[in-house]
């Protein structure tokens, strides 16, 4: 795949012009609502997939 200069400029223009505005906190709080969300996530797929098997007929 290849990825065009412009392309490449507008993702690199867009990233850096967000950066200053991101607050450390901010980050932290996106990180940790995604591991929350991660593993609430898997726990739930786990524990249906253990009910669906048990109460198959």
């Amino acid at each position: 795949m290849t990825v065009s200069n412009t392309t490449l400029s507008t993702a690199s223009g867009t990233f850096l012009s967000i950066l200053p505005n991101l607050n450390s906190e901010d980050v932290l709080k996106t990180v940790l609502l995604a591991v929350i969300g991660a593993a609430v996530s898997f726990t739930l797929s786990f524990v249906f997939k253990i009910l669906s098997t048990k109460y198959r007929r």
